[in-house]
């Protein structure tokens, strides 16, 4: 099976030309970072036309998710180097919808997340206060006193698949430095902490401008880089880069 090593921000993926079905224990021997190639997920691209690709996205333990914002940057960027499509602008269908894409350069890559949902409170879970965002998949984002000093693991672990979350959750901890500038660290449903997160990046922003922490554009900062993002209409769009690590051959 060929494949191609992505990376957009450390968020890491293997890139496989689709159709191709893979069942999970495939995945995780893939995503094995002893074993196989490594990575935070499963990227499957196929293309549909010369404006229109399709992405299907897998947890390294194998299970589906509905949308990867950083993956779907390594989506775009591969749709244009390998000649998927026809120029810099296009449409990547997901599991919850076209999304559109434009690749102004490898390192500044714009992509719509689509509708994001803030709720109106913070609930109190499993004794913590946490906001919840939907950018077509589940978030809970907390706001901290600093990120770096956060259990993450412990934390995000237990709230992942809390009862309140039925399907699981991502877990942000956040601190908004400024009206431009937050910082974060994430736990990733079926991954663990990871060095960024776009669609988290994403409910972050929204979650911050809407209990009055920051503007509804901001930079996030993550471990694994800056990420841009920016609230328009009730719509999600970030810009970062992606980068292609390497291809090879997996003979497992």
């Amino acid at each position: 099976m060929e494949f191609t090593k992505m990376e957009g921000l450390g968020n890491d993926f293997v890139v496989i030309d689709g159709p191709a079905p893979l069942d999970a224990e495939t995945v995780a021997a893939l995503c094995n970072r002893r074993r196989g190639v490594g990575a935070d997920g499963v990227l499957i691209v196929s293309p549909l036309g010369p404006a229109r690709v399709k992405m299907e996205y897998l947890n390294s333990d194998g299970s589906p998710a509905e949308m990867c914002g950083n993956g779907l940057r390594c989506v775009a960027l591969r749709a244009v180097d390998f000649g998927l499509v026809e120029g810099s602008e296009f449409v990547v269908e997901t599991a919850v919808g076209p999304r559109r894409v434009s690749v102004l350069a490898p390192d500044r890559i714009r992509v719509e997340l689509g509708p994001i949902e803030v709720a109106g409170s913070d609930e109190m879970i499993d004794g913590y206060a946490v906001r919840t965002v939907n950018v077509g998949n589940p978030h809970a984002v907390m706001f901290v006193e600093d990120p770096a000093d956060s259990d993450v693991e412990a934390i995000g672990s237990r709230l992942e698949r809390n009862i309140a979350f039925p399907g699981g959750t991502n877990v942000e901890f956040v601190t908004a430095r400024s009206r431009q500038l937050i910082d974060m660290r994430v736990w990733e449903r079926g991954v663990g902490e990871t060095l960024a997160c776009g669609t988290g990046a994403a409910a972050v922003v929204a979650a911050a401008a809407a209990t009055g922490r920051s503007a509804s554009a901001a930079t996030v900062r993550l471990p694994g880089g800056l990420l841009d993002v920016e609230i328009s209409n009730g719509v999600a769009w970030i810009t970062g880069p992606a980068t292609t690590v390497y291809s090879g051959v997996w003979t497992r």
